[in-house]
């Protein structure tokens, strides 16, 4: 099913306004003509229980599933049966829904992270937010270089040097961009040998075609060198036919990532959510080239006549990070969901990460996408955020200043305004904490190589980094 107009426009904006849309659209309406004369109507109870609290509910969670209860029913509890009469699809958005007002409520006691006089106490550590960078605009990613500079991108099509505490110039003939909606000038990245061959890689939104009779465009990646602050030697590392360029503003995904001389990056399903499971188009995937370009010969699909030969991973709505595992050599993943079911992945070659056949999250007006989150033969989340925090940059901490976070995972909350940080055990997410609330939309984060974590922040607009108050 094609997304219409109006949906193009709430997905443009949800990653503006995804939270306030908790408790809103078609799902309310459903939770109120079908729920609400028994467990009221703010889920606090009344002929029911409580739907704020899992710790009272008596069946669901204990040996059978939501889905499960809801349509089977309860003569015991006097919960009627709702098969036939609503959808699996249906009940999973409740379910999403009343995970939406738990959080809701929750979150109204009190602070999520303690801060005061500036000083935040998370994750085991008293720290401040240094700023090192201010005066950007829709700053989107950063990347350190060993010559001790630092290369930040704004999503308008500026590149921009930091150095020796001067925030320089916009380099200058860096490639044109498609600033359109979520698009423009995204990922930068140093190749792991830049103090031999200095290439600068670049991921943006580039418009070479039509589609009905609209500009339309596609996710592009370059690499060149930066010399006296101008962009020179470009070379196209990849970019696709205009026949697959699509006018809509949403999902180019993104972020680079160099393993044994490969480069991985990511295409949203571009608006188009069913293209995500279809191998003969570039959107909705994860893909995998030699760093100069090149097709590897031994890509998952590269032997199907009809499929996209970089194809790595596919069934992927909205790739907003990648990052190596500094042990394991995995690549972990941050995919925005739609109204929740943002996701954190591990990419490995050849698999289908559901989308859309399969999610934890339902349509932002509250109408429900399936019914099911798991599939035979579909990979399941490492860890999901139901409601969704709008996830964006991720990044592996490698740092010494805070010991305790060596190679925990932090990821960055748009909508949200949050930091969190993942604890991984034996390749699972085990823990998830809030170290950062309500500083700005945390677009990007990165480990330092003076040992700190650096966040990019827009709204405000700058780049700050953790330093230890202790």
């Amino acid at each position: 099913m094609r997304l219409s107009i109006y949906l193009l426009f709430v997905i443009t904006s949800s990653c503006l306004f995804g939270q306030n849309r908790i408790g809103t659209g078609a799902v309310s309406e459903l939770y109120t003509s079908v729920c609400a004369s028994c467990h009221g109507a703010e889920l606090t109870g009344g002929l029911g229980t409580t739907l704020l609290d899992v710790a009272k509910w008596k069946y669901v969670g204990k040996g059978k599933s939501f889905l499960e209860y809801v349509n089977e029913g309860s003569p015991q509890m006097g919960m009627p049966a709702y098969e036939g009469a609503l959808t699996d699809a249906q009940i999973r958005s409740l379910e999403i829904y009343i995970d939406e007002m738990r959080q809701k409520s929750e979150r109204a006691k009190g602070p999520l992270v303690a801060e005061t006089d500036g000083v935040y106490s998370a994750g085991g550590y008293s720290f401040k937010l240094e700023t090192v960078v201010d005066g950007l605009s829709k700053p989107w990613s950063i990347a350190f270089l060993p010559t001790k500079g630092v290369l930040i991108t704004e999503r308008d099509g500026s590149l921009r040097m930091f150095k020796d505490g001067e925030l320089k110039a916009p380099v200058e003939g860096t490639p044109k961009v498609w600033a359109n909606g979520q698009g423009g000038l995204l990922e930068v990245a140093a190749h792991p040998d830049y103090q031999h061959n200095a290439w600068v890689y670049l991921a943006f939104s580039e418009s070479g075609g039509e589609q009905g009779g609209k500009k339309a465009g596609m996710t592009k990646v370059v690499r060149g060198r930066i010399i006296d602050n101008q962009w020179m030697d470009e070379e196209v590392v990849f970019e696709v036919p205009a026949k697959f360029h699509r006018s809509a503003g949403v999902h180019f995904g993104t972020r680079l990532v160099f393993k044994d001389g490969f480069l991985f990056f990511g295409i949203g399903d571009r608006g188009a959510q069913d293209m995500a499971q279809d191998l003969s188009v570039p959107n909705g995937k994860i893909h995998r080239i030699h760093d100069d370009g090149r097709l590897p010969k031994d890509n998952p699909f590269a032997n199907e006549s009809d499929a996209y030969p970089s194809i790595w991973t596919y069934g992927n709505r909205n790739p907003q990070g990648l990052d190596l595992h500094p042990s394991t050599g995995e690549i972990w993943e941050s995919e925005h969901g739609p109204r929740g079911g943002d996701e954190i992945n591990v990419m490995q070659a050849g698999r289908n990460y559901g989308w859309p056949v399969i999610t934890y999250g339902m349509n932002y007006n509250g109408k429900p996408i399936t019914g099911i989150t798991a599939k035979e033969g579909m990979e399941q989340p490492k860890h999901y955020w139901t409601p969704s925090i709008a996830v964006c940059g991720i990044d592996f901490y490698e740092g010494e200043v805070f010991p305790d976070w060596k190679y925990n995972l932090f990821a960055g909350g748009l909508a949200s305004e949050e930091l969190h940080r993942l604890i991984i055990e034996d390749g699972q997410v085990v823990k998830d904490e809030i170290i950062l609330k309500s500083v700005g939309r945390v677009r990007d984060v990165a480990s330092g190589p003076d040992g700190h974590l650096y966040v990019v922040l827009n709204g405000p607009d700058k780049v700050v980094r953790l330093v230890s108050a202790d």
